[in-house]
């Protein structure tokens, strides 16, 4: 995999769960928890404009963050299944967040001594953004879990739907990079990623879901049916005003 394939891939990851966030505006359970989420959604787009930017830079095809977010077909999207997945309720949403905020964070605390300064100085910043998702997610995941008996029973099938998505997280296809001491190996991340979600899911009063694992491809720009709508409400602006600048 190239750099700025690498990049795309963590840009990617950034970009589609943004928009999937952003999807609770206006419809969060509580006004406090409606401004959490679009905060959230907005970090994770900051991070997605600097990498999406950087991967450009390194393509050479002379596509900016615009045109790399806005004029791609799914094909040539490179972001887990994980995060394209429909929101469903908000459980499910919480439980996405807590296994993929944990993750994000073992990735970009590792990748801020990136051996490329770019890369280092984007997880540097971004890492202390994930930790605040990460942590919301862990409060919420501990309140619905030790709630009411529905709320515990939403939090349970939310992880449930979520959990077989994530072992394409820890799939490795970058071992040149990694030797390079460019990026991360995203196997060494599976220990200390399990390790903090369980602990959270102990203290909710869950346990890890027994399920199988869904097939990925993502990283190689094979997705779920979910991705194409997805896109539809994406690059609708951008489809609909061509070149149109703010």
């Amino acid at each position: 995999m190239s750099l700025a394939g690498y990049v795309l891939g963590l840009a990617d990851d950034a970009l589609v769960l943004a928009q999937r966030t952003s999807e609770w505006t206006a419809r969060a359970p509580t006004l406090e928890e409606d401004v959490a989420l679009a905060n959230i959604a907005l970090d994770l787009l900051g991070q997605a404009r600097y990498l999406l930017t950087y991967a450009g830079a390194e393509e050479g095809a002379g596509r900016d963050e615009d045109a790399l977010a806005y004029r791609r077909p799914s094909s040539e999207f490179r972001n887990v299944h994980l995060v394209e997945l429909p929101n469903g309720d908000f459980g499910r949403t919480i439980a996405r967040l807590l296994v993929f905020s944990a993750y994000r964070y073992e990735l970009l605390t590792r990748l801020a001594d990136s051996a490329d300064p770019t890369l280092a100085a984007v997880a540097a910043k971004g890492v202390k953004e994930v930790a605040y998702h990460r942590d919301h997610a862990a409060q919420w995941t501990v309140r619905l879990g030790a709630g009411t008996t529905e709320s515990r029973r939403r939090m349970g099938a939310g992880l449930a739907d979520v959990w077989p998505y994530t072992p394409e997280l820890f799939t490795e296809e970058s071992a040149a990079l990694v030797a390079a001491g460019v990026a991360v190996d995203p196997v060494s991340l599976s220990e200390p990623w399990l390790a903090f979600v369980s602990g959270v899911l102990t203290s909710a009063g869950l346990v890890v879901p027994d399920v199988a694992a869904a097939p990925g491809g993502g990283r190689r720009g094979v997705h779920t049916d979910a991705m194409g709508p997805l896109l539809d409400e994406l690059q609708s602006l951008h489809r609909a005003h061509p070149g149109a600048v703010w």
